[in-house]
């Protein structure tokens, strides 16, 4: 990829850490995996798990694939981006402020909740960029969430 890509465009790789299973692919063929990569050109890891095996036995709970990433990214050296159960803007702000990862992926919370990043922003007391024909949607307990936007002014 990277031989076909500009210069100057970032190749960033998505991963299977583990695959949860006895006998299946572990965290040291990840981190072996990535070093390779990182010689290769690779800019930065996502991190993820399981998913390939019906004997997998995935240990769920809030941020469970998060230390794979914390791994990859002490071991490696290149930058990378968690996943797993990460639903609550604290848990992703928390993840990449204790230098955990360097982002957070979200897919279900998404899903689920398409607006998540402007209600992770109320609720971490940031901004988000909107397109006009959203301001009016501003709640009023959060007058501040929408840069640039004032009423007042109009």
């Amino acid at each position: 990829m990277r031989s076909v890509m500009p210069s100057d465009m970032p190749l960033f790789m998505k991963i299977s850490a583990v695959d949860w299973a006895e006998g299946g692919w572990d965290i040291e063929g990840t981190v072996a995996l990535s070093q390779a990569l990182k010689a290769r050109g690779c800019a930065a890891i996502h991190v993820s798990s399981g998913g390939v095996s019906p004997q997998q036995a995935i240990p769920l709970a809030p941020g469970y694939q998060v230390p794979h990433a914390q791994r990859v990214k002490a071991e490696v050296g290149l930058p990378t981006i968690a996943v797993g159960l990460i639903t609550e803007p604290e848990q992703a702000e928390a993840i990449v402020a204790s230098g955990e990862a360097d982002a957070v992926a979200l897919a279900r919370a998404m899903l689920y909740d398409p607006r998540w990043p402007w209600h992770a922003a109320a609720k971490l007391g940031a901004q988000v960029t909107v397109p006009p024909q959203y301001w009016r949607s501003q709640p009023r307990e959060f007058k501040d969430l929408f840069k640039g936007l004032n009423f007042g002014a109009r």
